[in-house]
């Protein structure tokens, strides 16, 4: 199952956005409303969103073009990709995009509020200062 957010432009350098992906505490700032858990932990975090099971995100890779986080629990297979392309010195075209193995059963429950999920980290990514 792949998800794609939108294209987005964010005022930010792609060493700054790199410099802010490394580190699991800034993730907070991208979660939903409705987040009732987020515990950061060795290169990574732990979450649980109003009405959904905790997840736990590693930080797997970043680099000046992305950032892969990867899930933490050896039962879902994942990853969530954020592309970085600069656009020049201040402004970096960021793109979410969402890979994992389910079953059909598993992807029809979860595609749509993943979907959202991306949406909204996609915003609040675009908003942040």
């Amino acid at each position: 199952m792949n998800l794609e957010g939108r294209k987005i432009i964010v005022n930010k350098s792609s060493k700054e956005l790199t410099e802010l992906l490394k580190t699991p505490e800034n993730y907070k700032d991208f979660m939903p409303d409705g987040l009732q858990k987020f515990e950061t932990r060795d290169n990574g975090f732990k979450f649980g969103l109003q009405g959904m099971p905790e997840i736990a995100l590693k930080i797997d890779e970043v680099d000046d073009q992305k950032a892969v986080l990867k899930s933490a629990s050896s039962s879902l297979d994942f990853s969530l990709t954020a592309t970085l392309n600069p656009i020049n010195e201040n402004q970096t075209e960021v793109q979410m995009l969402f890979e994992g193995k389910f079953n059909p059963f598993i992807k029809m429950m979860v595609e749509k509020p993943l979907q959202n999920f991306i949406n909204t980290l996609t915003d609040k990514i675009e908003a942040y200062k």
